[in-house]
């Protein structure tokens, strides 16, 4: 990075540090942009902008249409404007803006994980020799070992919103279900742990080629043609193809755990899972999308007080604490015991 770089980081206005009646003025990434009319039927211009620490929408009132027949989503644009505040959510009122053509960090704009990349891959390796069947574990390798694949993993989000969004997400997001997997697993010793383990590393590795993630995360004309489940699933078929001797019936149990992680058909699944380990592995990415997502959406929430803002995709505020009520534990734990015993569980 050279000096004029490391200046502009310095000097940018993170979108999370932006305040109510604070002039805006900097780079930002477009994310979105939307041409609207007003009841009078005046043009006037939406645009989500976006930088590592968040997104915020803009609003272009004046020669909207104009204004935007110069820039794109995924550009980067210099904007002046004033902060406000509209639904309890920050918001600018933007009265200058244009298309910057000059080079930028890329740091600025994409967000990445915060664990180390190199660690986590070292500790899915370390988890796929934990896989005794030869014939998945080869077929694990084959894309553990594999550069052209590795690269892109490495890199590559989870999703455009939500969940593991940002650079290093897919890594992130398939190591937390790989671990949990092995878990469930033991605990469940009628589950196959080799298939499931198996399944959890594989389950999302067609997001390599359904999302680019350049500067913007989009989705590519594969991932939207034929999205990430499928393209998964025709990765380990060309695989399977290149090992010897591997088995049909094996091969079409982990085809059927990508194929139907998601579910049900409402959520975008080809298929519903249909034995133990296909249940197991849904229930697990479940999970741990939400966990992520929601716990990204509480802490960046910026309405006052102990709830969020009210969230449409669950339909329901979220309680984020900061609550008068308060647990007291005596030091007497057998009194506590006998009080709580057939009240809410069983202790023992």
């Amino acid at each position: 990075m050279n000096t004029s770089e490391t200046n502009n980081k310095n000097q940018h206005l993170w979108i999370k540090e932006i305040q109510e009646n604070e002039e805006v003025k900097g780079n930002y990434l477009v994310k979105g942009k939307t041409i609207s009319k007003t009841r009078q039927g005046n043009s006037f211009l939406t645009i989500t902008l976006t930088d590592r620490t968040g997104s915020v929408d803009g609003k272009v009132w004046d020669n909207a249409d104009e204004i935007s027949s110069h820039f794109k989503e995924g550009d980067i644009v210099n904007i002046t404007g004033l902060a406000n505040s509209y639904k309890n959510k920050i918001q600018i009122r933007i009265y200058g803006l244009k298309k910057d053509k000059g080079t930028f960090d890329p740091s600025i704009f994409q967000e990445s994980t915060t664990k180390d990349i190199g660690q986590m891959i070292s500790e899915l390796k370390k988890l796929s020799k934990r896989i005794m069947n030869r014939h998945l574990r080869a077929l694990v390798e084959s894309f553990l070992t594999d550069h052209h694949f590795l690269t892109q993993f490495k890199k590559a989000p989870a999703a455009k919103y939500f969940h593991h969004s940002y650079i290093g997400g897919l890594l992130e997001h398939t190591l937390s279900v790989s671990k949990l997997a092995v878990s469930i697993a033991e605990h469940y010793p009628e589950l196959d742990g080799d298939l499931l383990l198996s399944g959890a590393i594989l389950h999302d590795i067609g997001k390599t080629k359904e999302l680019s993630f350049d500067l913007n995360i989009e989705y590519t004309d594969e991932g939207r043609l034929l999205g990430h489940i499928v393209l998964g699933t025709i990765m380990v078929e060309e695989k399977v193809k290149s090992l010897k001797d591997f088995p049909d019936e094996l091969s079409i149990r982990l085809k059927h755990l990508i194929l139907s992680h998601h579910g049900e058909f409402d959520f975008g699944s080809p298929k519903r899972p249909k034995f133990l380990e296909a249940f197991a592995l849904h229930l697990i990415d479940d999970m741990d999308a939400k966990i992520s997502g929601l716990g990204r959406l509480m802490k960046d929430d910026r309405q006052e007080g102990s709830w969020t803002s009210f969230n449409n995709l669950f339909q329901r505020y979220f309680f984020k604490g900061n609550s008068n009520l308060e647990i007291k534990i005596s030091d007497n734990k057998e009194n506590d015991k006998q009080a709580m015993q057939g009240y809410l569980f069983p202790l023992d």
